[in-house]
């Protein structure tokens, strides 16, 4: 299986390709168009900021070539985030494949600490990336939301529910970090490499 994870000015992604090593799977990290083009699938992972990361994807033409892929794409945590509208963070327009804007948190309480950071549950699940599973917790790390919508596949709630994972076409994407979070975010890989392999 020819997979790729985009390269860009985002932190953690070395994580994603050791998980994808233990599941058997060598991705390439790339930020060559042609290649993300005719991979089986891509991975957009990442933590960082919105706006310095969106600046990086279109000076490299990424952003025209990430709406562009036809195969299953995998969003994780700023990569979820950057495949919506616009995203309050750096006040950014981002990719627009999810016609959907993403918040920041505002706290009702002391105990509600920004960034949301460790694990939490996630339920309501209803995508083949969760096949085979009930609610789980995972590991999330992340100052800013998608809200919950038409596309959303999983919940969970911190301040307020919100969408852990969303869905549209060939586009997955997730909230939280699979590669972060055991043998939850284990299964969740492999049921993303599931439906890439049909």
């Amino acid at each position: 299986m020819n997979i790729s994870i985009v390269k860009y000015n985002a932190g953690n992604v070395f994580s994603v390709i050791s998980s994808l090593r233990r599941l058997g799977v060598e991705p390439t990290f790339t930020d060559d168009a042609e290649i993300l083009r005719s991979s089986d699938c891509v991975i957009f992972p990442g933590q960082g900021e919105a706006s310095n990361a969106m600046t990086f994807l279109r000076e490299r033409g990424l952003d025209t070539v990430i709406r562009s892929l036809r195969q299953p794409v995998l969003g994780i945590c700023i990569g979820q985030q950057l495949l919506c509208r616009h995203s309050d963070e750096g006040d950014t327009d981002c990719l627009g494949v999810f016609d959907i804007d993403v918040h920041r948190f505002q706290p009702t309480q002391h105990s509600e600490k920004i960034p949301a950071m460790g694990w939490n549950e996630i339920k309501d699940l209803r995508s083949p990336l969760f096949k085979d599973m009930d609610t789980s917790f995972v590991y999330f790390v992340h100052s800013y939301y998608v809200p919950l919508c038409e596309h959303t596949i999983a919940t969970s709630d911190y301040v307020l529910p919100y969408s852990a994972a969303i869905h549209k076409d060939n586009f997955y994407a997730t909230q939280f970090h699979p590669e972060k979070s055991g043998k939850v975010g284990e299964q969740i890989l492999e049921n993303f490499l599931g439906i890439v392999r049909g």
